[in-house]
């Protein structure tokens, strides 16, 4: 099995980045080891052995006992070990000869790994970094080998815990002792630091009297703009600014009853002569973004508060950390990882979280059978970003390509468009499956300038065509 399609031609030319490395075959086994470390501590990455750092190809075949070593390197110098995939390419030589280059694969890892030195290190651009304790704290917190809700709350004691809420918790869950009890008993509320006793920041988020004592931007901001895009200064546009705050439960109730009076309905005549209401988004979709954003926010940032920001075509919601875990955007469909436990079980329990680890891929679910665009996830520095889109998004987008199409149509630029629109739909979506098997709908949709439900509809149509697999791991099929 290859381990990439990149040619070597372009291992000796790339750019070294977040994911690739080059590596000179007389490395020693001891400095391997860090860039495994840092890509195995990321999101993975490959090694090409027997290239310089200037893109010379010098091979292996020369250095067999030192490519020996370097292949032990991920046991022998790595803690915990580090397994590896490995292939040998054929190459030739900048002397003209014939020889080899090792490619080593290094998978991304649920653990934090070390050297023999006990240093850790993070792939961060082309570069892996030497992490501080801080840093490093940080990696284990979103790795889950810490949770930072577990850490003890400096100051905090057994008073600043609302035994009534306690009580009712304990009865909803037919817990049958004292609440007091509860809490001394259970899931390390109760944390000893140096002969005194602090209660857990999980304790203090969920039963707290006062959970913004301790963590003043544990709250949630709501901002309603008008229009299709935040404005400053004198055509600022915010028309409303609401702050919640509380525990873990008031902050979601709270905040999903206010969303709700701000979602609008949609009334017209159905197929069968009775009239239709509709919300402009699905209800589990707005909900689930925000109760994601509440149950697995980074609480050991404490300069932001969670943002929800709603304008006329669409809903972002802004949740202090990066995806946790081993959660990518390539794969949130397929992989749960929740990087606070304890809170997201109470609203578990609570039925905020219904569907457990399911909830992001029934929310993709939900808006394609509104007819309404994908979610769409993305990471802004130290934030990770949710946004769902409306009917009115999808109509804005249609009038704005036609306006563009007809632009480039009156001045000679945009021949291409006009042939794309001789082709019938289902001619579009044959041609470009066969470009790229792994192609979107969504990506079909845009390039033949229809819905992404449209090519749904095309595609059921046809019969011929089939998505084999689940998620991003799939591909399509022609028969």
């Amino acid at each position: 099995m290859k381990l990439t399609d990149m040619t070597i031609e372009e291992m000796c030319t790339t750019t070294e980045k977040q994911s690739f490395d080059r590596k000179s075959a007389k490395i020693e086994a001891t400095a391997i080891a860090t860039p495994m470390i840092a890509f195995a501590n990321a999101d993975g990455g490959l090694l090409a052995v027997g290239i310089e750092d200037n893109g010379e190809i010098t091979g292996i075949d020369d250095y067999a006992k030192n490519i020996n070593e370097i292949l032990r390197a991920g046991y022998d110098f790595c803690q915990p070990s580090i397994f590896i995939e490995k292939e040998t390419v054929d190459c030739i030589d900048k002397n003209g000869n014939t020889n080899h280059i090792l490619l080593i694969k290094i998978p991304q890892s649920a653990d934090m790994h070390v050297n023999h030195r006990d240093e850790a290190f993070l792939r961060v651009g082309d570069r892996s970094k030497k992490l501080t304790f801080d840093e490093r704290m940080e990696l284990m917190y979103s790795k889950g080998i810490r949770f930072y809700e577990d850490e003890p709350v400096y100051r905090s004691t057994l008073d600043d815990i609302d035994m009534e809420f306690v009580a009712k918790y304990c009865e909803k869950i037919g817990y049958g002792k004292t609440p007091e009890e509860y809490i001394r008993q259970n899931k390390d509320y109760i944390v000893n630091v140096a002969g005194r006793q602090e209660m857990s920041g999980a304790a203090i988020m969920m039963f707290g009297k006062d959970p913004q004592r301790f963590f003043p931007r544990s709250r949630v901001r709501f901002i309603r703009y008008e229009g299709t895009e935040a404005k400053v200064g004198a055509e600022m546009n915010v028309i409303k600014d609401k702050m919640f705050g509380g525990r873990i439960l008031d902050l979601v109730e709270q905040t999903i009853e206010y969303v709700r009076t701000q979602i609008k309905e949609h009334t017209y005549l159905g197929p069968d002569a009775r009239f239709v209401t509709e919300p402009e988004y699905p209800e589990f979709a707005w909900k689930e973004i925000i109760v994601n954003a509440i149950a697995h926010r980074d609480y050991s940032i404490k300069g932001t508060d969670i943002q929800i920001k709603m304008f006329d075509d669409h809903i972002t919601v802004e949740s202090p950390g990066t995806l946790p875990g081993t959660v990518r955007l390539n794969n949130m469909r397929e992989i749960h990882f929740s990087r606070n436990p304890k809170m997201a079980q109470l609203l578990h329990e609570y039925e905020y979280v219904r569907e457990f680890g399911e909830g992001v891929d029934r929310m993709y679910r939900e808006m394609e059978e509104a007819g309404l665009p994908e979610p769409e996830y993305k990471t802004v520095a130290f934030m990770v970003h949710a946004t769902i889109k409306n009917k009115k998004y999808l109509v804005e987008s249609e009038a704005t390509k036609n306006q563009d199409v007809a632009q480039n149509v009156a001045q000679g630029v945009a021949q291409d468009v006009v042939q794309e629109k001789k082709r019938t739909l289902a001619e579009i979506i044959i041609a470009e499956i066969r470009k790229n098997e792994k192609v979107t709908r969504e990506q079909i949709a845009v390039k033949a300038g229809v819905s992404k439900k449209t090519v749904e509809r095309e595609i059921k149509k046809m019969g011929n065509v089939h998505y084999v697999g689940r998620g991003y791991s799939g591909h399509w099929t022609i028969d």
